[in-house]
């Protein structure tokens, strides 16, 4: 693929998205009420913030999920 390919390619799951609406799934629990999401379309990727709206999920908020996840295995086993 040429890079003007990949860019049309790209532009055009952009709009797509843009008219239509992203196409969201979940693709991780970290908590009861935490999860991060992706577009099947467009690839972009996010999470819950801390009001329990959606935000884009940045390295940063990665790790943090991370981290949560990790509190959570454990103190749930902990229970058992």
């Amino acid at each position: 693929m040429s890079t003007v390919e990949i860019k049309e390619n790209f532009l055009s799951k952009k709009l797509y998205c843009l008219l239509f609406g992203h196409k969201i799934i979940t693709t991780r629990d970290i908590t009861n009420h935490l999860k991060e999401y992706k577009c099947t379309v467009c690839q972009l990727e996010l999470t819950n913030d801390q009001r329990g709206n959606k935000t884009f999920l940045t390295p940063e908020l990665k790790d943090i999920n991370n981290t949560l996840k990790n509190f959570y295995v454990k103190k749930s086993l902990q229970h058992i």
